[in-house]
């Protein structure tokens, strides 16, 4: 007879359910990912080659600007400051925006009273926020961040509002008996189930503000990847545009698989896994 385990497998599938999970199971998706990458640069470079054109660089020519550019010094010091307007924003945000959205969420009366508010504030354009923001507060960082949180905040108040919604008040009963204090109520009770919404707010938050600081930028500051890329565009340099754009998305997917990756794993450690 052959040895079974508890799921009803021969202990050799299992074995080799579990040897697939280890090393080969890490290595695959990357060389996946690098094959793809890859391959989308040898499109890159037939398309350039078969249209060669000032307006169409092939990946060599982008590769030497940011090199250039690296070398120089400009490309890590435009990358810093807007990657500090970013993280700014995004605290900024996901702060005002968590608060608000929690609080909505656990008073009906409060959020019906301001939910045309929140509407209003997720319909408004992201160009005109910024365009007042320069006009009322004028052209600074100031001004800047907080015309990308505003723009930001009442997307993380809609998700983190939802997740208050959907509070489970039998944990809140057991605070109440266990005379849990405030911090450890959100500790312990809050905190856990919000993660998920916490988690999807976060994600898109980041992909969101990045993109509207490069705006930010080009309309109002004086350096900056977008600045950057307004300056390029002005000496129709299209290597330097796509040399700093694909610089500044090379960070951003490290800051998703090195940071935000990480800590959502993290914080949903406690959560039941599917076998």
């Amino acid at each position: 007879m052959t040895a079974r385990d508890t799921g009803g497998r021969t202990l050799g599938e299992t074995a080799g359910m579990s040897g697939r999970s280890g090393p080969a199971a890490t290595l695959i998706p990357a060389l996946t990912v690098t094959i793809s990458l890859l391959g989308l640069c040898l499109l890159w470079s037939l398309a350039a080659n078969a249209w060669p054109s000032r307006a169409f660089p092939g990946p060599g020519q982008v590769w030497q600007v940011l090199l250039r550019e690296a070398a120089s010094g400009d490309l890590f010091y435009h990358l810093g400051t807007t990657l500090a307007r970013v993280a700014a924003a995004y605290i900024v945000a996901m702060i005002v925006g968590s608060v608000i959205g929690i609080l909505l969420g656990s008073h009906r009366g409060a959020d019906r009273f301001f939910n045309p508010w929140v509407i209003l504030f997720l319909n408004i354009p992201a160009l005109v926020i910024i365009v007042l923001a320069y006009i009322w507060f004028g052209l600074n960082d100031v001004a800047a961040i907080g015309a990308v949180a505003v723009n930001k905040i009442p997307n993380v108040v809609v998700t983190m509002r939802e997740g208050a919604r959907a509070l489970d008040p039998s944990y809140a009963e057991m605070a109440a008996v266990y005379r849990f204090g405030f911090l450890d109520r959100v500790r312990h009770i809050l905190l856990p189930q919000l993660q998920p919404y916490l988690a999807a707010a976060s994600r898109s938050g980041i992909a969101l503000i990045w993109k509207i600081v490069l705006v930010v930028e080009l309309l109002g500051r004086s350096n900056g990847v977008g600045f950057q890329i307004y300056l390029y565009f002005q000496l129709f340099d299209v290597a330097a545009i796509l040399a700093y754009t694909l610089a500044f998305v090379a960070v951003m997917l490290v800051i998703e698989l090195l940071l935000v990756q990480p800590v959502e794993r993290h914080a949903a450690r406690w959560r039941r896994r599917p076998t």
